[in-house]
């Protein structure tokens, strides 16, 4: 049996001796941000990245959408996919640190494979899997339907936080558009000739304000009037909305969503208003929680000096990684960068940018990697991993894979 000490000594050696090619991908992505579905820099300075490494690597680019890749190592064995995420924000550019999540998926494969290529008992294969737009769209969730998971056994990822934390829960995400179509007619001179879409708007609005004094403390809702006219004298023939609906659990979500189109249709009954409700994103699931795999990768990032909060602080953000850990077993812990910034904040993305972040960024991923080869040489953890993922899908009413819940009313 191969000796897990020695395997992961190796992989941590050959991700120091990257560190320089590691931090020079994570500045060329964080440099040139680029938002959901526009990351043209990144994929190529990632697919460039694997190309470069060695001739082992198999690498596809533009694999299933135009800015995802993959690249893979080994033709048998347990199939471990490592996941790198590389979008920014508008305007704000890598304030939530995708480039870190990119550079630590790269290190902890090319890790991984240094412990592994030289253990021929121990056969295994590696996928990483370049996951474009999850600020918007949810490039996961494609890449599921269009069957990019079906081989992987395992998957990995972590994202920049403000503490290290082996997990942490995620809440679910429907985004909607609702749009209100009324009649113009001057304002002032024969305003009883007009169907004023504004006012439906503004009903909406706060008919969703008053719901939310009925909503559990848990379930979240927000949103923008986006468009309410064009000048004062002109009763406004067409208004929008855009808001997010977050909940814990799906099946609480499908409940919010019912309440939220129930005060959308009102606002347009009292205004004599036609209403389209439309869903234009995939729906988001919370991650699912996996303990054998949480606890083995605390037990490794302590090893690397992580210090995980014995209560550590909650987070109510939404991921298509959760739409991931219904379909396969996997982890996507948390890791501090060396900052009490907050993330999608500017003073973040200056963070994420820094060389300071280096040192978490490859701690993390050599953490990720660890976890693997202990789940690579255990069998029985290997099975603990899988029944923790069968348990935590029998414990949600609802399966997610790449439901989209697109539809206008």
């Amino acid at each position: 049996m191969a000796n897990r000490h020695q395997m992961k000594e190796a992989l941590q050696q050959r991700i120091d001796s990257l560190k320089q090619q590691l931090h020079t991908l994570s500045r060329d992505i964080w440099t040139r941000p680029e938002v959901a579905g526009e990351e043209v820099n990144a994929h190529d300075a990632l697919v460039r990245f694997f190309s470069e490494q060695d001739r082992a690597w198999t690498v596809q680019s533009h694999y299933e959408l135009p800015t995802a890749f993959r690249a893979s190592w080994g033709s048998v064995g347990l199939n471990v996919g490592f996941l790198c995420e590389y979008d920014a924000l508008p305007e704000i550019g890598h304030a939530c640190g995708h480039n870190l999540i990119a550079e630590v998926g790269a290190a902890a494969a090319v890790g991984l494979k240094a412990a592994v290529e030289n253990q021929p008992e121990l056969p295994v294969q590696i996928t990483v899997l370049g996951t474009p737009a999850e600020e918007a769209i949810g490039g996961k969730i494609d890449l599921i339907r269009a069957g990019a998971f079906a081989d992987v056994d395992l998957i990995f990822m972590a994202h920049p936080a403000q503490q290290d934390a082996s997990f942490l829960p995620t809440v679910t995400i429907a985004e909607v558009s609702v749009k209100y179509h009324g009649k113009a007619s001057h304002a002032s001179a024969y305003p009883w000739e007009g169907v004023n879409a504004l006012d439906a708007a503004v009903l909406a609005y706060s008919n969703l304000s008053a719901l939310r004094q009925q909503l559990k403390p848990e379930w979240k809702l927000h949103g923008i009037i986006k468009h309410g006219g064009v000048k004062p004298n002109i009763i406004p023939a067409f208004s929008e909305l855009e808001f997010y609906l977050r909940t814990p659990r799906l099946g609480d979500l499908w409940e919010l969503k019912a309440k939220a189109e129930a005060c959308f249709r009102a606002a347009a009954l009292a205004t004599g208003c036609q209403v389209e409700i439309i869903y234009p994103a995939h729906t988001y699931s919370n991650i699912l929680p996996n303990e054998t795999l949480a606890t083995l990768y605390k037990s490794n990032g302590e090893s690397l000096g992580m210090v995980f909060p014995e209560h550590p602080a909650s987070f109510s953000g939404s991921t298509d990684f959760g739409n991931v850990s219904f379909i396969v077993p996997g982890i996507h812990p948390f890791f501090h960068i060396g900052t009490d910034a907050l993330n999608h904040t500017e003073k973040y993305a200056e963070a994420a940018g820094a060389e300071e972040a280096q040192l978490y960024a490859l701690r993390a991923a050599k953490a990720l990697a660890m976890t693997a080869v202990d789940v690579l040489c255990c069998p029985d953890l290997l099975q603990r991993v899988r029944d923790d993922f069968r348990l935590a899908k029998l414990r949600e009413e609802t399966r997610p894979e790449g439901r989209n819940n697109n539809n206008s009313h």
